[in-house]
């Protein structure tokens, strides 16, 4: 089971860095008001809701504590992320503040996922 969840965990990190890849990747554009969603920031979110849910039923099926708390703040941010993208995806340009919110988003995330206990 271990290695089962080990697997999931990397394919979340996967998922998470196609979706702050691509931001990074835009971030010049940004600055010029001519960023863009890519196809990856779409694929790597939809890749951490997946894996996401599968880590929590293997949590739950290995009888390990899940915080329903935490778990549920990160869903909330990452829903709100996978909706801006998926509305946005084929406009060739974002408003730089959608943009830098989705940057900010995908990050607070990842401080959630990594610091709280």
């Amino acid at each position: 089971m271990d290695v089962l969840i080990h697997a999931v965990v990397g394919l979340h990190i996967i998922g998470i860095a196609a979706l702050l890849g691509g931001f990074f990747f835009q971030m010049k554009a940004m600055r010029g008001g001519a960023a863009r969603f890519v196809p990856g920031m779409l694929h790597g979110a939809l890749t951490m809701l997946l894996t996401g849910m599968i880590l929590v039923g293997l949590d739950r099926a290995a009888g390990d504590p899940v915080n329903n708390v935490k778990i549920g703040l990160k869903l909330v941010l990452l829903l709100v992320i996978l909706v801006l993208v998926y509305v946005k995806r084929d406009e060739e340009k974002v408003p730089s503040s959608l943009f830098g919110t989705v940057g900010a988003l995908a990050t607070a995330n990842i401080f959630i996922a990594v610091l709280w206990a």
